[in-house]
């Protein structure tokens, strides 16, 4: 599936998509970044996989909260996107895909955190962020900072979405809002997105496979309909209320800038 990046491309997990958090950090322990264009050795794909399932809240543009009946579904789901986006470092579904891996200096074998992001078609300087989460023990130590610095540094036209809140770390980076995508900033290293074309997985396969139906129809039989309701209106009001605060957000910062 191609996009333009300009209006039409979807920042998943973001940062927020990403996982991080915008504390003080103190003094960066210095791990090691590893770059992959192709398949990585499956004990990093494992717990890159292993993060998103623990980290999905903050991953994940649903933002689902583990208390709602529904984030079964979603931890299945958006794992096996990642699976997918990993296996397609292999280039045989032809959407480009690069992969940032942070390793523990004192364990090299232990991730602690990803970036995964994809470049922009006939735009050799662009790319987006798809996920990048950081493990929890070792937050506030400059490593998402140093993995988003190697990723512009080989595309400095990169793009992002985030939540509202994480929009200050962000443009400490050098990023700026240039618009919003469904319930998130769109921000930019650049005052515009690239007009080239992003390759995407198409993630509705994924939503109406057999292994979603299957946990879906498990929790209906433990939790019956009426609860099962109750979380996709739960799910709905979260985000209808994620997208209009960033609505609201970037009319008044555009506003403010024009």
């Amino acid at each position: 599936m191609l996009r333009r990046t300009l209006s039409r491309h979807v920042m998943i997990g973001t940062p927020a998509n990403t996982l991080f958090t915008s504390a003080p950090e103190s003094e960066p322990r210095m791990p090691q970044i590893t770059h992959f264009k192709t398949p990585c050795p499956e004990h990093i794909n494992s717990q890159i996989l292993q993060m998103v399932v623990d980290y999905l809240t903050d991953i994940s543009m649903v933002a689902i909260a583990p208390s709602n009946l529904l984030y079964n579904v979603y931890q299945y789901a958006i794992g096996y996107e990642v699976h997918l986006y990993l296996e397609a470092l292999n280039g045989a579904k032809g959407i480009a895909v690069e992969l940032l891996v942070a390793t523990d200096e004192d364990d090299p074998e232990k991730v602690i955190g990803f970036l995964l992001y994809l470049p922009v078609k006939d735009d050799p300087d662009a790319c987006g962020v798809a996920y990048m989460a950081v493990s929890a023990s070792h937050r506030r130590q400059g490593i998402a900072r140093r993995m988003l610095q190697e990723m512009v540094g080989r595309y400095p036209h990169a793009e992002l979405t985030c939540a509202v809140a994480k929009v200050p770390y962000f443009e400490a980076m050098g990023f700026q809002v240039v618009g919003v995508r469904a319930t998130q900033v769109l921000m930019n290293t650049r005052d515009h997105g690239s007009d080239g074309l992003m390759a995407l997985l198409d993630v509705a396969p994924i939503y109406s496979s057999l292994e979603v139906r299957q946990i879906h129809t498990y929790l209906l039989q433990k939790h019956g309909k009426r609860a099962m309701l109750d979380a996709e209106k739960q799910r709905d009001r979260h985000l209808d209320q994620m997208t209009r605060k960033a609505n609201e957000f970037v009319r008044e910062r555009l506003g403010e800038l024009g």
